[in-house]
């Protein structure tokens, strides 16, 4: 973990929600010390928890002791962790702690039900890019912690062809050419295809990994017969939960879904003082 990094994103994240100062508390408030607990009100797998830990080691006057470990998962009723400081400190920060967790921990627990639908198959389940913006460092973090794996984490780290893409550059052929003649080897092509006549001639082009867009079932063990090694494969488009262990055909690499992020549902946690 950046802690320079996740720094500064919290101190942007309690400058939005404190502002000047938290009015109430001030007026409320005086020298207290309070104890305080967050409990789980549904079933998950934590995530978010070193962050809620730096906040309040920022912030000062806070003891926090966790008794649920990152990664693991807890039951309905369960505490996760116990606050124990100044009350100010614990009231001002509160919700900017459970919304990490709760989010955090939304993503996880999805992500986990994705990797168990997939255990024993090898594949990979990743993320996208659709991400919230200025959240996505946090939220491709808790993707891991839920077992999946990130894809590119932005533009400027893959060089991945998509549909637009090949429309501008004139087809796909120059859209390649193009990316191969300025990129550095070491630097991963992937192209999305839309057809199997797309995917012969990306794989007769050289790329690294195909992403078979939209395909159905049956057209990616076609595809798959296709590629006969010659490129790594990703499955892509409307995968939900309900359909992904349908896609999972032997020589699929990697599967991708945004709804793993975006549509995360946040656990419900709750903060309460002693």
């Amino acid at each position: 973990m950046n802690r320079l990094f996740v720094r500064s994103q919290l101190q942007r994240f309690l400058e939005e929600d404190l502002g000047t100062g938290d009015l109430t508390t001030e007026l409320v408030v005086s020298e207290e010390t309070a104890r305080a607990v967050v409990k789980a009100k549904q079933k998950g797998i934590l995530a978010g928890l070193p962050f809620v830990q730096e906040l309040f080691l920022m912030l000062g006057g806070v003891y926090v002791k966790p008794l649920v470990s990152e990664g693991d998962e807890f039951e309905e009723g369960d505490t996760i962790l116990e606050l124990e400081g100044r009350a100010e400190i614990i009231l001002s920060a509160e919700r900017l702690a459970l919304n990490l967790l709760q989010s955090l921990s939304g993503i996880a627990t999805k992500t986990r039900k994705f990797v168990r639908a997939l255990e024993g198959t090898g594949i990979r389940i990743l993320d996208t890019r659709k991400t919230t913006p200025g959240y996505r460092f946090f939220e491709k973090y808790a993707v891991r912690v839920g077992g999946g794996s990130n894809h590119r984490f932005a533009l400027y780290d893959m060089a991945l062809i998509k549909d637009n893409h090949k429309r501008v550059a004139g087809g796909l052929e120059l859209a390649v050419r193009r990316v191969k003649d300025r990129v550095s080897p070491a630097y991963r092509i992937e192209v999305e295809v839309e057809s199997l006549e797309e995917l012969e001639r990306a794989l007769e082009l050289g790329v690294d990994i195909v992403m078979l867009d939209n395909f159905s079932p049956e057209e990616v063990r076609e595809a798959v017969k296709a590629v006969r090694g010659r490129a790594e494969v990703e499955v892509s488009g409307n995968i939900t939960l309900e359909n992904v262990k349908d896609y999972a055909v032997e020589g699929v690499n990697y599967i991708s879904s945004g709804s793993i992020i975006y549509g995360a549902s946040w656990c419900d946690l709750s903060l309460k003082v002693l």
